[in-house]
């Protein structure tokens, strides 16, 4: 059986920008901050792998002020959620074709 991987995502075989699409598929947003702690990855590879995913239009940013302090959130779109999860089908191809 020839394997199918269509599905696959090469914006998505990067482990940190796997990490922050499965954030934002479970959550409706979530901040740059956070997201930072959460991955525990430095400002400046966090910044890279959101313009790669913005770039590929499957994040959203929201930027907002807190207190007069600025707040940046991000935000699945659905080109990115489509995406995730045709990744997560190939993925699963991949590995059950091993068995």
């Amino acid at each position: 059986m020839k394997l199918d991987l269509s599905l696959y995502d090469k914006v998505l075989e990067n482990r940190i920008r796997l990490q922050i699409m499965s954030v934002l598929m479970v959550n409706e947003d979530y901040d740059f901050n956070s997201l930072k702690e959460l991955l525990d990855i430095t400002d400046g590879n966090l910044a890279s792998n959101l313009k790669s995913l913005e770039k590929a239009e499957y994040i959203e940013v929201i930027k907002t002020f807190i207190d007069r302090k600025p707040n940046t959130r991000y935000r699945g779109t659905e080109k990115g959620r489509k995406a995730f999860r045709d990744h997560l089908v190939a993925l699963e191809q991949l590995i059950n074709s091993g068995r």
